[in-house]
């Protein structure tokens, strides 16, 4: 079970997102989409999907810290255990209630809205379950353990997920690690190996070239802001 879970089960997840990818890309572009809504309700959306979106942005970027910056970096940079911890205790629950608040009001307006909820599928339904138990078991995993320094991940779990990379797993480190963070991770997984098959898969369509895109300039006809018209020459006001 130990190889299976933290030695096979990540380079299925892996696999199954490429080859997800490939084969939206090739077969299904016009369903490459988060297949908005907004068309049927807008008020609700307009609140919900910037909170969602901004705390599960804070929430990858958490997780990208933790498990791919090695505690010797922090440390060169004066950040302490406790000092890391607080900061992704804190940070993290933050994060965490933004992406689960954002997560609840489109849920609500999911089942409320009766147009949104008969556009909703089988699929949604099954992204938002894996999404939720992700997030809630995170922030569960992380507040399990507020005491002193809390729980180390960057011992065990983090130079686990690193090992991946070079295709050799760790699989020891994750013997003793806490069950609520083991759960969390399976269901990660999970959650990376659904990507392509959900309407998250629009993650991999986010507009970044915007950011560098040259500055699109509009110039008004409205006279008050253009100011006084100069005369054109030949057409000089006759004066008597």
């Amino acid at each position: 079970m130990t190889t299976l879970l933290w030695g096979a089960l990540p380079y299925i997840a892996l696999a199954l997102l490429v080859a997800g990818l490939v084969w939206r890309h090739r077969y299904d572009k016009h369903g490459w989409t988060s297949r908005s809504s907004q068309v049927y309700e807008s008020r609700l959306l307009d609140i919900a999907s910037p909170v969602f979106h901004y705390g599960i942005l804070f929430v990858l970027a958490g997780h990208v810290v933790g498990l791919f910056v090695p505690a010797s970096w922090t440390g060169s940079l004066g950040v302490g255990e406790h000092t890391y911890h607080l900061f992704s205790l804190y940070g993290g629950t933050l994060a965490g209630v933004l992406a689960v608040a954002g997560l609840a009001l489109l849920l609500f307006r999911r089942r409320t809205r009766a147009p949104v909820f008969h556009a909703t599928t089988a699929n949604d339904k099954v992204m938002y379950l894996v999404l939720v138990a992700a997030i809630v078991l995170g922030m569960t995993a992380k507040l399990s353990h507020t005491s002193g320094d809390g729980y180390d991940y960057r011992a065990t779990i983090a130079p686990w997920a690193r090992s991946l990379f070079v295709l050799q797993p760790k699989t020891a480190l994750m013997a003793d690690v806490p069950v609520l963070y083991k759960v969390h991770a399976v269901i990660g997984m999970i959650l990376i190996a659904l990507v392509p098959y959900t309407r998250l898969v629009h993650m991999f369509s986010a507009p970044v070239q915007y950011l560098f895109r040259p500055y699109v300039v509009y110039r008004s006809r409205d006279p008050r802001q253009l100011g006084p018209r100069p005369e054109r020459r030949g057409w000089e006001t006759t004066r008597n």
